[in-house]
């Protein structure tokens, strides 16, 4: 029996195609749904520090992504999410072939959603974790000019 490919609800594949950041690093949304979301990206030349390894910032948007995304996955019709506050503890250098970032909703409230993410990176098919992000989420109207 094969596993069947997860659908993303419109809303939030339309959401993150509108991200140009993630657009910039190549990155893909692979699953969101039910409070959980993973996004994965190559590790470009472009997206590397001085020592080859991919950067903190893209380990670090990667894990946002992902955990805002898990957050919008339990969000209404019409409501969007920001990050209100952050955390990451990079705990290994960025080293492989691609990034996988795996966010999940730990608790969400009406006016806060405590999220988490941890990134991996991948080499062929062995996976080591590089980060943990924890971060609090904030709804907001999507109609929103935020401009």
């Amino acid at each position: 029996m094969t596993a069947q490919p997860t659908r993303i609800d419109p809303r939030i594949s339309s959401s993150f195609s509108r991200q140009g950041l993630m657009t910039t690093f190549h990155a893909s949304l692979v699953e969101a749904a039910g409070g959980f979301c993973r996004i994965e990206a190559p590790i470009l030349p472009g997206a590397t520090q001085q020592h080859g390894a991919g950067h903190a910032g893209l380990t670090f948007a990667l894990a946002d992504s992902a955990a805002g995304y898990a957050a919008l996955t339990l969000m209404p019709p019409g409501q969007e999410v920001m990050t209100a506050e952050a955390k990451i503890n990079l705990i290994a250098p960025a080293l492989g072939e691609r990034l996988i970032a795996r966010g999940r909703v730990v608790k969400a409230g009406r006016r806060l959603t405590v999220v988490t993410a941890e990134v991996v990176a991948v080499t062929g098919d062995k996976e080591h974790s590089i980060a943990i992000f924890q971060g609090t989420m904030v709804p907001v109207d999507a109609a929103t000019d935020r401009g």
